[in-house]
């Protein structure tokens, strides 16, 4: 039963699961970066300084509070924000992924639309070709000289 579960363990298709699985972690942490450290503070600037992981809409008179944590303990909040923030991280994360699907495929296509290297017979196939050759046009064997 251990052989078993080693061979199934050490399958080609399980190690790959398992690198997909890491890389998409770290792929997830950049992406996570890109929103919050590169395209959020732009959004910031274009909107005049919003945060968006902090905006909500109080559902209750008694919230008062400015922040969403702070509102959170007064009452509840419609936090829409952080629901923003996830669309344009899915958002992005798509069209990334979108650019390298799209990039592997015309990688694909090219190693396609390469013609196909003509390997050189072997030797032993030209003598048989030749053999061939001769018995078909039945002059007999080739003459030395």
């Amino acid at each position: 039963m251990l052989n078993e579960f080693r061979e199934f363990a050490l399958k080609g298709n399980m190690v790959d699961l398992a690198i997909g699985i890491i890389i998409g972690a770290a792929f997830s942490g950049l992406v996570n970066s890109i929103v919050s450290d590169l395209f959020m503070p732009l959004v910031a600037v274009i909107t005049g300084g919003v945060d968006f992981s902090n905006k909500f809409v109080a559902l209750s008179s008694a919230v008062t509070a400015a922040g969403l944590e702070e509102a959170r303990k007064q009452g509840p909040v419609f936090a829409y924000g952080k629901f923003l923030t996830l669309t344009i991280n899915f958002l992005i994360v798509a069209f990334i992924l979108f650019l390298v699907v799209k990039m592997m495929n015309r990688m694909k296509r090219r190693e396609e639309a390469k013609p196909a290297e003509v390997a050189e017979a072997p030797r032993e196939e030209k003598l048989l070709e030749e053999i061939r050759d001769i018995l078909a046009t039945g002059t007999g064997a080739p003459r030395r000289v």
